[in-house]
């Protein structure tokens, strides 16, 4: 049996899944979203992020707290999509952040590949892995749990 192909959503897409608006959306597209298995989005890293302002002046650097958020933002929409929760008034909300790696340094400019996978689901909680990927390069590397609720 043939198995169907992943999911692409725009940005107009991304934001009927997800309540974040500028300047807190930090997915710009998703590229592959297999329901109930994973996600492949991207955020196109431009110099005119406010947070490059001040981090840092002269050597603009993406927080890896914010590497995180699109990685978790990635994974609201997957599981947005794969629980049917579209238009439903349900937010994810964030549980914990387990073994949090950094490992290169994104910078303006850059195309962040977010790829996250289930690891458990249950009805309201649902557990993460995620990565950030410049081209074939490691960013960020995370665990993390997420809880659905009601907005």
């Amino acid at each position: 049996m043939a198995m169907a192909a992943p999911l692409t959503l725009d940005v107009t897409q991304v934001m009927a899944a997800l309540p974040h608006r500028y300047p807190m959306l930090l997915v710009d597209r998703v590229v592959a979203l297999v329901p109930d298995v994973s996600i492949h989005a991207v955020k196109a890293v431009s110099m005119n992020e406010p947070f490059f302002q001040g981090h840092f002046p002269g050597r603009p650097i993406m927080p890896g707290v914010l590497q995180i958020e699109a990685l978790a933002q990635a994974a609201g929409v997957l599981a947005v999509e794969s629980l049917g929760l579209a238009g439903t008034g349900k937010l994810v909300y964030f549980m914990a952040i387990e073994d949090a790696k950094f490992r290169t340094p994104v910078e303006p400019g850059c195309l962040l590949d977010l790829h996250v996978t289930f690891v458990q689901k249950r009805s309201r909680v649902c557990k993460f892995a995620g990565k950030a990927m410049l081209g074939d390069k490691v960013s960020c590397e995370v665990s993390f749990t997420a809880m659905i609720a009601d907005s």
